[in-house]
């Protein structure tokens, strides 16, 4: 039997021109929580109510128009503990969210690792702690659907308390895998295999470019936040190992505390020795590029990044595109020996090209040594071999004399 879905009807405050793309997220966000979306309601914002957001004339209006009908409210936006309760009393107490609560419903239904589920959980009660009002008071407005399932749904109904010690023992769970990611992080670091973190706004491609360039199957679909979870895959260029990291997609307006609860997983993009920035092309671009910066800036990033204008194949124009940006199609795999001529160029600082010549008198001193370069030609020779490779440029010393 297949489960009814919820229907959702959205509050969409004008506050400014970006009013437009932020109700088309919200309208895909509601399908990527296998939600129905029904229908909107538009408010200019000139002053906030402090009560209820939006004013009492709107919201009798409101009242009227979704009399009698089964629904979620949805405020694009976030919602205080308060108004939150004074919209859903002046609705006939009909369920009411906001843009935060769907989200980490979505973060829910995504997250499949041990480290995704304890995030969402630990962001889902720190969120819902604020807004109990007593002992189960309001959760019982919640009923069933967004906001009540996934990690985040464990005993809801018990007290305060026992939600902060279920918050404790989540952070203290967290701490532990924290320390574990970064003992990989330095075994990486003493490995000297570089990473480089596909980041980029939620939705543009990135899981798809994974799988182009590596091989791999990473799971991929048509939907806000389709995977949440990093993902790491090895591959090579030019026979140089690269650790490729999938990570968590950003948008628009993305709660801070949420990007808190995301931090450790984020390590990944802050820690790596080059970003790859994927945008889509066909869609809002500059605003994608602009929210995945603010957001790494935020995190403190500082490592050197690669624009990847994906979708490029659907675009007959170009010109208006960032002039140091390249341009693929990573369904088609088309510009992908462009990227990683990129990638090669833009990590050129860490590594040596170089021709060799190994004397055969001393081949077993040369074979000791190679584990730590890239050989990608040899020519032998009577007196010695003649090789090309590509050397880590911390370990150049080791070949300085048979460097030609």
């Amino acid at each position: 039997m297949t489960e009814k879905k919820e229907i959702v009807y959205v509050i969409q405050p004008i506050l400014n021109d970006n009013y437009k793309v932020l109700h088309d997220e919200i309208v895909a966000l509601i399908e990527s929580a296998d939600a129905e979306y029904a229908g909107t309601i538009y408010q200019n914002i000139r002053e906030i109510n402090p009560a209820t957001y939006i004013g009492e004339g709107k919201l009798k209006e409101l009242r009227e128009r979704l009399d009698g009908l089964e629904l979620t409210v949805l405020f694009n936006g976030e919602l205080s503990p308060s108004q939150t309760l004074n919209i859903s009393a002046a609705l006939d107490g009909k369920k009411v969210i906001d843009r935060t609560t769907l989200i980490l419903d979505i973060f829910a239904l995504r997250a499949v690792s041990s480290e995704g589920k304890i995030q969402v959980e630990l962001a889902q009660l720190k969120y819902i702690y604020p807004r109990l009002k007593g002992k189960g008071e309001a959760l019982s407005r919640l009923g069933g659907g967004i906001g009540t399932r996934g990690p985040g749904e464990t005993k809801l109904e018990t007290d305060r308390r026992h939600i902060r010690a279920r918050i404790r023992a989540l952070e203290l769970k967290l701490a532990e895998t924290e320390k574990r990611r970064q003992h990989l992080i330095e075994r990486r670091k003493k490995e000297r295999v570089k990473t480089i973190a596909l980041v980029g706004y939620t939705n543009t491609g990135k899981s798809t470019l994974l799988n182009a360039l590596t091989g791999s199957e990473v799971f991929v679909k048509n939907a806000l936040f389709a995977t949440l979870d990093p993902t790491a895959r090895s591959f090579e260029i030019e026979g140089v190992p690269f650790l490729f990291v999938d990570t968590v997609g950003f948008l628009q307006s993305l709660p801070h505390h949420l990007i808190e609860a995301f931090q450790s997983t984020l390590e990944s993009a802050v820690h790596c020795d080059l970003a790859l920035i994927v945008c889509d092309s066909t869609g809002e671009y500059e605003m994608q590029l602009n929210t995945t910066l603010k957001t790494l800036r935020d995190m403190n990033f500082n490592s050197p990044y690669i624009i990847a204008m994906n979708k490029c194949d659907q675009i007959a124009d170009t010109s208006a595109f960032p002039k140091d940006c390249v341009l693929i199609s990573a369904k088609n795999k088309k510009g992908l020996e462009e990227l990683k001529s990129e990638i090669m160029d833009r990590l050129k600082d860490h590594f040596v090209r170089a021709k060799l010549f190994i004397p055969y008198n001393k081949s077993a001193q040369y074979g000791t040594l190679r584990v730590y370069l890239t050989e990608t030609s040899a020519n032998y020779t009577d007196s010695g071999s003649e090789i090309t490779a590509i050397i880590p440029e911390i370990y150049a010393d080791k070949f300085r004399e048979f460097i030609k």
